[in-house]
């Protein structure tokens, strides 16, 4: 009986030294917690959106184009909106063509606002209906095709002219991983990133890539996507008609799929949208060219809308330009967010919005407001969509007609030919040859870049507004409010 309560106080002791032990855990268990919250919370709104729907695969007959390894590219390949990171749209060395003829049409699950991609010779699309397709380049069979969620019905949302809205923003091929990345707007809403691989169709990557404190209601994703060093770039602005509370965004996801997004908002109480669908433009250095659209400042202390932006590579605001009319430009919806900068020879940068005012700009000093080197009146109905570069002459595509501009040896632009008033879409270059759309009346045009002379033409059935061609050697492809189109040139 004497020796109970030594055994006690030993108990004692060590149920404090366990104690202690298991406060020291559950204060570390904490604080990793907290720093991981992001990630967290990014993991809890992944499992609250539809998961991606079983892969839809079409048995296959390999050709000569399917022996290219995983994450390599064919010459030839169109891996991007306007084929490069600087958006030019130029294919040098391409044969002129004397006509066109209908190489075959393949009807699909939903209209196709992108413009089409060629990976490793096969065809990738997108539709509205939220599917990834693969098509035989040379005869448009379906090699697979991938449907990763439910649009979104134009009557579940304030405003916009969509229905449904699914992929509206031109994917990107990364031959690192041998992904495609697109971006989804499913029924949640919410906004979803998925890395699809392009030889199988199979989902690799899923994360949302809304912003956070965003409405995912009010946001569109209709710009092209960009990649560069592992990162997907994103941007976002608003529906058609400007209703609800959006902002515009630019949003950064490593490849991967992991860790923490990087955002950058247009600090404005409301809109200044990132809308232009041939997305962000980034220049050998790294830097991240945008525009944007108006935004709620009519008057005071100007909001960075109605601009050109440059950001780094993680999103930070390095320099920005508006035109002295900034204020006015937004209370008209004047914007220069309607149409993508592009970059010229020498450190320029051209730019051009809805006023039927283009600007030249240093692109290492974008120069704030008034900044400009030159305005010059070119689009008076304004422009949309992408531009083209070939050299020292870029093709703007103003909704009154394709028009050109070339950069003198004095530093200066000046306006060249005007194609006809009906094609007013985004054009590509290959060779010596222009191939614009005209989206009302479903033609594609064959131009000379010399002349803007007809060399051909040719039905492929209507597009959307901002539809731009694709070249690949000899066959143009064009997305359609049904499906695709192939032509071939001689």
């Amino acid at each position: 009986m004497q020796e109970k309560p030594p055994t006690r106080r030993r108990l004692t002791r060590r149920g404090k030294v366990v104690l202690s032990i298991a406060l020291v855990l559950i204060l570390l268990l904490a604080g990793i917690l907290y720093s991981q919250r992001h990630q967290i919370h990014q993991m809890v709104r992944n499992l609250t959106l539809p998961p991606a729907q079983a892969v839809q695969i079409t048995p296959l007959t390999l050709t000569a184009t399917d022996t290219t390894a995983p994450g390599q590219t064919n010459s030839g390949d169109w891996t991007m909106y306007h084929n490069d990171l600087a958006r030019t749209g130029f294919i040098a060395g391409a044969p002129d063509p004397t006509q066109f003829a209908s190489l075959w049409k393949q009807a699909l699950d939903g209209a196709v606002y992108t413009e089409p991609l060629v990976v490793n010779g096969e065809v990738i699309v997108a539709t509205e209906n939220d599917t990834l397709y693969a098509l035989n380049a040379q005869n448009g069979q379906i090699l697979w095709h991938t449907h990763v969620g439910t649009p979104v019905p134009l009557s579940d949302l304030p405003c916009g002219d969509i229905n449904p809205l699914g992929i509206t923003g031109t994917p990107v091929y990364d031959p690192q991983t041998g992904l495609i990345f697109a971006v989804a707007e499913v029924q949640g809403p919410g906004h979803v990133l998925v890395g699809v691989d392009a030889q199988s169709g199979q989902v690799k990557v899923r994360r949302v890539v809304d912003p956070p404190n965003s409405n995912p209601q009010a946001q569109q994703q209709r710009p092209a996507l960009a990649l560069e060093d592992g990162r997907v770039y994103i941007g976002f602005g608003g529906l058609d008609g400007d209703c609800g509370q959006y902002h515009g965004w630019l949003v950064a996801s490593r490849t991967d799929g992991t860790g923490p997004l990087l955002t950058y908002q247009v600090p404005s109480p409301r809109e200044g949208a990132i809308w232009a669908t041939s997305g962000p433009v980034i220049d050998q250095q790294g830097n991240i060219y945008v525009t944007v659209g108006n935004g709620a400042i009519t008057q005071g202390t100007w909001d960075h809308t109605d601009a050109v932006l440059r950001l780094s590579p993680t999103l930070q605001l390095e320099d920005a330009f508006a035109p002295q009319s900034w204020a006015s430009d937004n209370a008209d919806d004047l914007d220069l967010g309607s149409m993508g900068p592009i970059l010229l020879p020498n450190g320029a940068l051209f730019t051009h919005g809805k006023s039927g005012q283009g600007y030249l700009l240093q692109a290492n000093h974008l120069g704030g407001i008034g900044g400009q080197m030159q305005t010059l009146s070119l689009c008076s109905a304004g422009a949309y969509g992408g531009a083209a570069v070939r050299g020292q002459t870029a093709f703007i595509p103003c909704a009154n007609g394709l028009h050109t501009i070339t950069l003198g040896t004095d530093g200066r632009v000046s306006a060249g030919w005007h194609a006809p008033s009906q094609v007013t879409g985004s054009p590509i270059v290959g060779g010596n040859t222009v191939y614009a759309l005209d989206p009302g009346n479903g033609m594609l045009y064959a131009l000379n870049a010399s002349t803007g002379s007809v060399r051909a033409t040719t039905s492929v059935g209507t597009t959307n507004r901002f539809s731009s061609p694709t070249l690949y050697h000899t066959t143009v492809f064009v997305g359609t409010l049904t499906g695709v189109t192939a032509v071939s040139i001689s």
